[in-house]
């Protein structure tokens, strides 16, 4: 993986697409950004064979497939995913099977670009995995390209981030590089999320929250997530929730249940965050931003709580506390209704 940062990086596309001896690319978008897909990829002339911009949240097999097909029809070489998780994601779900290098120009925080993970939703299920075929070969990080993402959407997409590093830090697989990752991109966000939202053209804060989203991703694409992003995929599956949205939502509330586990974790990210509980920290910090502040706002009806616990207990993965019913129900009913995040298992004994 070779990635590229800074202001106007994008325009070395033509660039990675030259060193890479490809012969022609598809550039993969959502219908918001095809124009923006359009002229990044513009330099490239004949190269680029076209702009498929049907990429859509959670990656449907249907839109994968869709994609694999025009990729296949129009013969090409690679694939350019501009945008965030929707774009990247469904340039991996063509990847996947088709084996065609990705390159990744974010236009989010959202970190995938620096993963070998996938994902997949077939009706309300989410399933993921890794891959190395998927991992983008070029990454170019442009914090221009990250100037007209509104207000709302950079602080959801950095606090999708900010999940990533949270849970590499009590990973099973983490490491000393990953641990100073995660803790300089948690610093980075918090750092210069609140100058993004008072000045949003200010380049300079742009630039520092995507390097501290380029840390998070990496810590993702290092490590095993938990609790956290089982809950966010499940959600996402059951209840079709806006990704990022999902992530700042529920990360205090995870935080809540899994730092009393871990007190010296916990001593770690109050000096990150705040200097106190990091979990209600976080919390208020996420509504000082303007984030949502529960699952009900985003349009979760309360009866998909039961399928989303039965969806998070299906299978097995590492947790630094016991996963359990009760337990994640207490913290879904909390994050549905907004309340601050709470250690409910240790407040009911």
């Amino acid at each position: 993986m070779r990635v590229r940062f800074g202001a106007g990086s994008v325009r070395l596309l033509d660039d990675e697409v030259q060193r890479l001896g490809l012969g022609s690319v598809l550039a993969l978008s959502t219908p918001g950004q095809a124009q923006l897909a359009r002229d990044v990829l513009a330099p490239l002339g004949e190269r680029c064979a076209g702009v498929h911009a049907h990429a859509r949240m959670h990656v449907p097999v249907e839109v994968a497939e869709t994609a694999r097909a025009e990729a296949a029809r129009l013969g090409v070489d690679a694939l350019v995913a501009v945008g965030g998780g929707s774009a990247i994601g469904l340039a991996k779900a063509v990847a996947l099977t088709s084996g065609l290098p990705v390159l990744a120009v974010p236009t989010t925080y959202a970190g995938s670009e620096m993963t070998s993970v996938w994902g997949l939703t077939e009706g309300t299920v989410k399933r993921t995995g890794r891959d190395p075929a998927v991992l983008p070969v070029s990454v170019l990080y442009d914090p221009e390209l990250t100037l007209a993402l509104p207000v709302e959407v950079s602080v959801t997409s950095a606090l999708n981030a900010m999940a990533h590093a949270v849970e590499a830090l009590y990973a099973p697989d983490r490491n000393p590089i990953i641990t100073l990752m995660a803790q300089e991109a948690i610093r980075s966000l918090v750092s210069a999320l609140p100058d993004v939202v008072a000045d949003p053209s200010g380049i300079e804060a742009r630039a520092t929250v995507l390097y501290g989203a380029w840390l998070a991703g990496a810590c993702l694409g290092g490590t095993t997530m938990s609790l956290h992003h089982k809950l966010c995929h499940a959600l996402g599956g059951v209840s079709a929730l806006p990704h990022a949205p999902t992530h700042a939502v529920v990360l205090p509330h995870v935080m809540a249940f899994n730092l009393p586990a871990l007190p010296a974790l916990s001593r770690r990210l109050e000096n990150l965050l705040g200097g106190g509980d990091p979990a209600t920290d976080l919390w208020e910090l996420s509504g000082l931003l303007g984030a949502p502040a529960s699952l009900r706002e985003l349009g979760m009806p309360h009866a998909d709580l039961e399928p989303v616990v039965h969806e998070v207990l299906a299978t097995p993965y590492a947790n630094p506390r016991e996963v359990t019913a009760d337990g994640v129900r207490a913290l879904l009913e909390r994050a549905w209704s907004g309340a601050p995040p709470a250690d409910l298992l240790r407040e009911n004994g």
